[in-house]
């Protein structure tokens, strides 16, 4: 909040500093120019944690070094799509996605089968090997709109998948925000989450929400510290100002009434 003290406004939720480990907020990159990069870093620099390039983007990345050093930067979290994990994996190629890595500076990796079938125990060892030198964030959940998941396996997966090194589980959706978590037409599957958040908790989940319902739902749902995943570039200030009830979705939902109002 980089003028609270001007706007001196009350009942205002609190947000933590970074680095933090709830109410965070992932932004998806599918292919900015470095230009754009910059004016990413300029509006959220102070509301952004991480930064995903999405899916294979960062194969086709003109000045992809230059991007990465940038972010870094100003402090953000910068990990390669899972599609790409997904893409060395099949190919048996994981020892060069590792070197990859490395070679870019990276230290937080995204672990996915949304695309591919990887066997779950299989999955659960990757995370815990490279959670030894990596942070990893594991994708649960499937690309494929035909697939419906039920609630007891989403949870037994994020489960497993935490009790095995991942510092958080993300909670499928894609960039459209129409699988997974969600019917065809963008509607939160309120059931599943339900279920899910009775199971685990709702902190050491990042949920995908790229459409503004998904976001509205989580922050009532959830709170102002809800952490919040695939967000486009061009929503970043509008989100925080959703998170904080300076948007006409979420204008009550942190303010305590006032009779005395005329």
């Amino acid at each position: 909040m980089i003028h609270q003290d001007l706007f001196n406004l009350t009942q205002i939720p609190e947000r933590p500093s970074k680095p933090r480990q709830t109410g965070l907020t992932m932004v998806m990159d599918k292919g900015l120019s470095l230009s754009e990069s910059n004016s990413l870093c300029e509006n959220g620099e102070h509301t952004i944690d991480l930064v995903k390039l999405g899916f294979g983007t960062s194969y086709l990345t003109p000045k992809l070094k230059e991007k990465i050093a940038l972010y870094k930067q100003h402090h953000f979290q910068v990990y390669l799509g899972g599609t790409l994990f997904e893409a060395y994996y099949i190919r048996n190629q994981l020892d060069d996605f590792l070197r990859l890595n490395d070679k870019l500076g990276l230290h937080t990796i995204e672990v996915s089968d949304g695309s591919l079938s990887i066997p779950h125990t299989k999955k659960c060892e990757v995370i815990a090997a490279l959670s030894k030198n990596f942070t990893v964030l594991s994708e649960v959940g499937s690309k494929d709109a035909e697939k419906v998941i039920p609630p007891y396996e989403w949870i037994d997966l994020m489960q497993k998948e935490l009790a095995a090194g991942a510092w958080k589980v993300i909670a499928e959706a894609r960039e459209s925000g129409t699988v997974g978590m969600y019917r065809n037409n963008g509607e939160v599957r309120t059931g599943l989450i339900a279920e899910i958040i009775r199971q685990i908790e709702a902190h050491q989940i990042l949920w995908e929400t790229p459409q503004k319902n998904q976001q509205v739902f989580f922050i009532k749902l959830l709170g102002a510290n809800a952490n919040l995943g695939n967000i486009s570039p061009q929503e970043i200030l509008a989100l925080e100002a959703l998170r904080l009830g300076l948007r006409g979705d979420s204008f009550d939902f942190f303010i305590t009434p006032n009779n005395n109002i005329q």
